[in-house]
């Protein structure tokens, strides 16, 4: 598989940016702890479980210390819809927790830190990092993970080698969008099961298919 050339990187850039845009849509939350937990909600979930979710949530629980002290069965009741709800009340809870005795209620903005914390894993560390404080950084989920292989960007074994190859091949300003970018293209066209390659514009210049 032939590396991609710089011409070809850059047209897939742009076509990203111009098919699916340079912003995205940030999940419902008032505070950086809210955010946290809501990207930590959307594992194993989908947006719109997520968002529907999230609103009464919040109303109900204002801080992280309100969470911390909430009993579980009363934060499930609010989670429900969201897939694998038992486990993620439970780490909500405790995540909250060490939010507000670790962390005097701040959450960490570094990834060493959120690494730190009960139900956080590098990809939602990452992710809320861009999202929260626009902090650079390439999210691998099993999207970015399969597209980026089949483009050729990338080789690594696991999603922390395909995070280092993707941050030294891609321009930084790029960082925080790919992962959005290739979620969409992912569920649109270049899907897990097969990918739909006579209705893709990046086919051309796509190693998968040559």
């Amino acid at each position: 598989m032939k590396p991609t050339s710089k011409t070809e990187l850059n047209f897939i850039l742009q076509w990203l940016d111009e098919a699916y845009g340079t912003q995205k849509e940030h999940f419902y939350h008032h505070e950086p702890w809210q955010l946290l937990v809501a990207i930590m909600l959307s594992a194993q979930s989908t947006d719109k479980q997520v968002d529907e979710a999230i609103p009464a949530l919040f109303d109900h629980f204002r801080t992280a210390a309100s969470v911390a002290e909430a009993e579980l069965t009363e934060i499930e009741g609010y989670i429900k819809s969201v897939g694998l709800y038992k486990n993620k009340a439970r780490n909500m809870k405790k995540c909250c927790t060490q939010i507000v005795e670790e962390y005097g209620g701040q959450v960490p903005q570094t990834i060493e830190g959120l690494l730190t914390l009960a139900g956080v894993g590098r990809k939602t560390a990452t992710l809320f990092l861009a999202d929260a404080y626009g902090i650079p950084g390439v999210t691998v989920d099993t999207h970015v993970f399969r597209i980026s292989k089949r483009l050729g960007w990338a080789k690594g074994k696991n999603p922390v080698e395909v995070e280092q190859e993707l941050m030294r091949l891609l321009p930084k300003e790029h960082w925080n969008r790919i992962n959005f970018q290739l979620i969409y293209h992912g569920r649109s066209i270049c899907t897990a099961r097969k990918a739909n390659c006579s209705a893709c514009a990046l086919a051309e210049h796509c190693p998968q298919i040559l």
